[in-house]
């Protein structure tokens, strides 16, 4: 049946004087339903591989944190001022986006913190575990919630004076620019449980929970994963 369609679209574009038309060239020559021709991919006659495929998700953030409440960090009774502050700096992360909601990894911040003078380079680094849960509304742009939970240390420059637990839970949005480009926004409270510890100027500083929020843009780049890879690129 196919070749006798292939035969009367031929015999029609002789008749219509059309021979060189996108259709009827392919029909010629007899593709079967389904073939993977890139010809007729620019003819309109088939659609392109899918897009939906699982990948490698990685990049960078700027990550500000807005401090809110130090909690028992700085104590009323405190000699000094309070050595935690609001500051911002980078991060870095990587992890697996599925083929369906879910993204789930790992990243790497570290932020300069106004210490009142108290250090010289106050900085907090953080390392969590992450995950995404990304709402399709079939738009390049696509809002999520997102928590996580990890460890923190905090000193001068790369020193660790102190050391920590920390949680987020927040929402976010991501833009896609391109197969393989998103930027993103995402918003955040971060409490974080620091263990008792004395600092260099001689203040105790007991274990408690100091509360942030943070605000992170982010620039991440996707790598196909598994056999679609090539196929993607």
């Amino acid at each position: 049946m196919v070749r006798e369609h292939s035969k009367a679209t031929v015999a029609t574009c002789v008749v219509t004087g059309a021979m060189l038309c996108p259709v009827c060239a392919l029909g010629a020559e007899g593709a079967e339903p389904g073939d993977f021709d890139p010809r007729r991919e620019e003819a309109g006659l088939v659609r392109p591989p899918p897009l939906n495929v699982d990948y490698l998700q990685f990049g960078a953030a700027l990550h500000m944190l807005f401090a809110l409440n130090p909690g028992p960090v700085c104590p009323s009774d405190a000699t000094v001022p309070c050595i935690l502050g609001s500051g911002a700096g980078l991060a870095a992360r990587a992890g697996y986006r599925s083929r369906g909601p879910w993204y789930v990894g790992g990243a790497y911040s570290l932020a300069k913190l106004d210490t009142q003078g108290l250090m010289r380079v106050g900085v907090l680094q953080q390392l969590n575990g992450e995950m995404r849960y990304l709402l399709n509304l079939g738009q390049r742009t696509e809002p999520y919630v997102t928590s996580g939970i990890g460890g923190v240390a905090f000193g001068n420059e790369w020193d660790a004076e102190a050391w920590g637990v920390t949680t987020f839970g927040g929402i976010g949005f991501e833009v896609q620019l391109s197969r393989t480009t998103v930027v993103g926004m995402a918003a955040t409270y971060r409490p974080m449980l620091f263990f008792e510890w004395t600092d260099r100027a001689g203040q105790q500083r007991d274990t408690g929970v100091a509360h942030f929020w943070g605000l992170a843009i982010a620039l991440e780049a996707r790598d196909a994963l598994g056999s679609h890879s090539a196929r993607e690129r």
